[in-house]
């Protein structure tokens, strides 16, 4: 059955409503912790020796809140081109393999600090149609959700493969895993398998809405693999 304009039109004031709410919910912790602490050095009730500690908090927190803004505001970009279906005007030939270089060359220091190792294979011509710094989202959310979520001395693979009409990008980890019943929402904004963990960790909840919109905006189709435990897999085949 096919939505009428005014249902729709209310899904996406709840989808908006809901959204709002998630972002003023994650924003909330950090500016509280920040905000706590703050005031603890204004009225000089912190010792010397806890300066350095308290100083790492406030870093690292608002670290999360500049990495949330930058994720609202590349899913912001991704709604308004799909809304418009505007996904022509500023596409442009990019290599994805050269992108996935570059991606795992900055997440080289977070894999080295949670003892990743990454490894990228390319086979054929990876050139794709698109913009690239969304495709480079794209890559880099999944890498990087694969080392976040990974176990100490497990692996990332990233391969990109070039078809006669597609170009196939697989990232596969050894990590945590997803259960079955938690998969058909990993791609929800703010949907997080394991709370706790993922907040602590320094994930924001919307790197894999960003892949999936991403994917969307691209005409790419996606497919997802895990078995907890033993890793999870992540297909996107992007059209030529």
């Amino acid at each position: 059955m096919i939505a009428q304009p005014e249902q729709q039109f209310d899904e996406a004031q709840e989808a908006r409503r809901a959204f709002t709410a998630n972002v003023s919910h994650e924003l909330k912790t950090p500016l509280t912790v920040i905000a706590g602490y703050a005031e603890l050095l204004k009225d000089g009730m912190v010792r010397p020796e806890d300066m350095a500690e308290i100083s790492s908090v406030i870093y690292e927190e608002a670290g999360y809140m500049l990495s949330l803004v930058d994720d609202i505001l590349t899913l912001s970009q991704l709604d308004e081109y799909i809304a418009t279906d505007n996904t022509r005007a500023h596409a442009a030939p990019a290599d994805l393999a050269a992108v996935a270089s570059k991606v795992l060359a900055r997440l080289e220091p977070f894999a080295k600090q949670n003892d990743i190792h990454c490894t990228l294979e390319t086979v054929g011509d990876t050139t794709v149609t698109g913009i690239e710094r969304l495709l480079t989202s794209v890559i880099y959310n999944l890498s990087e959700n694969a080392i976040r979520y990974n176990t100490p001395g497990g692996s990332v693979h990233v391969k990109l493969e070039g078809l006669d009409s597609s170009v196939r990008l697989v990232v596969t980890d050894t990590g945590l895993g997803i259960a079955e019943e938690d998969q058909p929402r990993v791609f929800e904004r703010f949907y997080r398998v394991d709370q706790a963990h993922s907040r602590h960790s320094g994930g924001t909840g919307l790197g894999l809405a960003i892949v999936k919109h991403g994917a969307q905006y691209h005409g790419a189709s996606l497919l997802l693999k895990s078995e907890p435990d033993k890793g999870t897999q992540i297909t996107v085949v992007f059209p030529r």
